[in-house]
């Protein structure tokens, strides 16, 4: 397709062609008569007047063309100044009608996103957590005045929040937000950020979450700094009241087992069948209490710090022939087989070999009361990387998917029977160690928990060497 210059010059050529040839016809005609100059003239006449045509059309189509292309880079505010009532002056008025209307377009449209902003910015700083927004490359957009309170200048500055107490472990999850595109909230003491507001002291629980548009594409982070100084408060006082409880209760429930074996034995007298079965079960019911009471007091010592670990170097396969062998004749009188496989020669582990045995012995003893009998518990250990990888699997009747998410908290229903507080123990054991644990299971197909434990490093010797 031609543009309108390019058909403007064609007629111009089109219709010089045409004139050229009347010239041409007239030329010999005039010729003879000798007034072949009145010819030349004639065409060149004809020549200006078509180029001056050509010119006079396009350069108030220029003119207009310039107008509109400053509108369309923004210019909002400029205006087409045509004073005639053609149709050039009808392109002119149109061009600045569309001109106003992008004008208040986009007037309004910046006065509804500062709106938003200003509503965004209002609902951020109104949070009472501390707020940290970064771009999707990890750069800091926005903290709340909360978090200004409790980061100072660092607030807002990469660089110095890796000097800031807690500052490496929020740029930590952000980062691995980014890279994960998930929320990213630490557990455990290594969630605890300490802060310190003036002369307070307070902790605070991390949580990093990815924002997205409607798109899905990642546009940055969002990093909340929760307030747990009361709940840290409240957790210690139910620590250590419920350490002191259990150390009280020690004594008079040691006199009660006491008193229950001489009278199970007969040492009072013989005793009734009734009288027999009583006491047993009472018997029974206090050796559960006593395990609740150990547990109790062993995870008070975690929480308190008042657990210290004798590590030395244990090989994981007798820790486990140990323990097979401790739950050994409880499996023989249900009829359940207790199977190790592990090599001999895996890697040793850096570990306390009381809280070994205790994670054992827990993992066992849920194994066992849920296989039935001829069921088949497994012991076996692996080495994984850096770590040794420990197995402890059954086959009984499994746990529903809605529980396995709280399996390890604190007097959790999974345990009827139990003490409720064995696998909570587990799970502060092997993390004091350094490990991790994990649970698998389905109705119907048995339990599977795995923990690690590191590996004990090799340390080089250097031995004397005799000269001569």
């Amino acid at each position: 397709m031609l543009n309108l210059t390019q058909r403007l010059i064609l007629g111009c050529v089109l219709v010089t062609a045409l004139a050229a040839g009347l010239v041409a016809i007239a030329h010999r005609a005039l010729a003879a008569a000798g007034l072949s100059f009145v010819a030349v003239a004639f065409l060149i006449s004809i020549i200006l007047v078509a180029v001056g045509t050509a010119l006079f059309v396009l350069h108030p189509i220029r003119i207009l063309a310039n107008d509109a292309r400053k509108i369309a880079q923004g210019n909002l505010e400029h205006r087409v100044e045509w004073s005639s009532r053609d149709d050039f002056g009808s392109i002119a008025g149109e061009l600045n009608r569309i001109a106003v209307r992008l004008r208040d377009l986009r007037d309004s449209e910046a006065g509804r996103r500062q709106m938003e902003y200003q509503l965004s910015d209002a609902v951020l700083q109104s949070i009472f957590e501390p707020i940290i927004v970064t771009d999707a490359k990890g750069h800091i957009l926005k903290v709340n005045q909360a978090a200004a309170e409790v980061l100072g200048d660092a607030a807002t500055d990469r660089m110095a929040l890796t000097s800031t107490p807690g500052g490496d472990k929020i740029l930590s999850a952000i980062r691995d937000a980014i890279a994960m595109q998930k929320p990213v909230a630490a557990e455990g003491e290594a969630s605890m950020l300490p802060m310190r507001i003036g002369k307070q002291s307070r902790s605070y629980r991390l949580r990093t979450t990815p924002m997205r548009d409607s798109d899905g594409r990642l546009l940055g982070t969002v990093t909340t700094l929760e307030d747990v100084t009361t709940l840290q408060d409240t957790d210690r006082f139910k620590t250590q009241f419920i350490s002191i409880a259990s150390r009280k209760l020690r004594d008079p429930l040691l006199q009660l087992r006491r008193g229950l074996y001489a009278l199970g034995k007969g040492f009072g007298g013989e005793l009734l069948p009734l009288q027999t079965e009583l006491v047993a079960s009472a018997s029974s019911e206090s050796e559960k209490l006593n395990d609740l009471m150990a547990d109790l007091i062993e995870v008070a010592e975690l929480d308190t710090g008042k657990r210290e670990f004798q590590l030395e170097r244990l090989r994981p396969l007798p820790m486990l022939n140990d323990a097979r062998d401790r739950w050994v004749d409880e499996a023989g009188a249900k009829h359940v087989r207790v199977e190790v496989n592990a090599f001999a020669d895996l890697s040793v582990i850096n570990a306390d070999r009381r809280a070994v045995r205790s994670i054992l012995d827990n993992l066992l003893s849920n194994a066992l009361r849920y296989t039935p009998e001829d069921g088949e518990i497994l012991l076996a250990a692996e080495e994984v990387k850096d770590s040794i990888q420990f197995t402890v699997r059954d086959s009984g009747r499994g746990i529903e998917a809605d529980r396995l998410s709280t399996i390890f908290d604190r007097f959790n229903a999974f345990s009827e029977s139990g003490t409720g507080m064995g696998l909570a123990l587990v799970r502060r054991l092997v993390e004091s160690l350094g490990g991790q644990i994990a649970v698998e299971s389905r109705l119907g197909h048995g339990t599977t928990f795995r923990f690690t434990l590191p590996a004990s490093v090799a340390v080089a010797v250097a031995h004397p060497v005799e000269v001569g």
